[in-house]
């Protein structure tokens, strides 16, 4: 039995529970610095009739972003980082895959460009400087070439980011998304890069 359909199923059951949480339409704003934060929840992913899931743990802090992909169990699947030098991707056997940017990097490891340099803004309710969009009737967002959906909690944080591009689609429901505070001692550069 294939494996991946029991996944998505589970997955599928979770995301639609989360469905009757309270929430309000965005109101999308103009660009702005992200400020630091630290997020949770969970994902799915699907592509050409697949579906995959898992847990997530973001953070941004100090202009360095880390994504951490976990199982269910929390056992880490892979961590993707991306600071001042590029982006950085660690998979569960400690391989490194490196590049300039993130569409680079996920061209490279996918075969298809993510749009992981604007899933901050998007999360934050806010299109993306540098890249023409459109806000629809329906209140959702185009922009780079993907259709961007979100719901927020009554205090205007993120529950739901849904991104999808006609041949992928991406959904992130948040248990939160918190300020962070920007200490003094936060990296100026991802952790699993090798030291100088």
């Amino acid at each position: 039995m294939n494996k991946t359909l029991p996944a998505f199923c589970t997955a599928a059951l979770l995301l639609a529970g989360c469905a009757g949480i309270n929430t309000v339409p965005t109101q999308w704003q103009p660009p702005r610095d992200t400020p630091d934060f630290a997020a949770d929840g969970r994902l799915a992913v699907q592509s050409e009739g697949k579906g995959s899931y898992a847990n997530f743990d973001w953070t941004q802090s100090g202009g360095v972003q880390t994504i951490d992909i976990n199982t269910p169990l929390g056992n880490t699947l892979g961590q993707l980082c991306r600071d001042a030098e590029g982006v950085l991707a660690v998979n569960a056997k400690g391989e490194r895959f490196e590049a300039a940017n993130a569409q680079e990097l996920s061209r490279s490891l996918l075969g298809f460009e993510l749009p992981l340099q604007y899933l901050d803004q998007w999360a934050d309710g806010r299109w993306a400087a540098g890249e023409a969009h459109q806000i629809t009737a329906a209140g959702s967002l185009r922009q780079a070439g993907w259709d961007i959906e979100r719901s927020a909690r009554e205090d205007g944080s993120v529950r739901t980011l849904a991104i999808s591009n006609g041949k992928l689609s991406l959904r992130l429901v948040f248990d939160s998304m918190r300020p962070s505070e920007n200490s003094a001692d936060a990296p100026n550069r991802c952790a699993a890069r090798k030291q100088p």
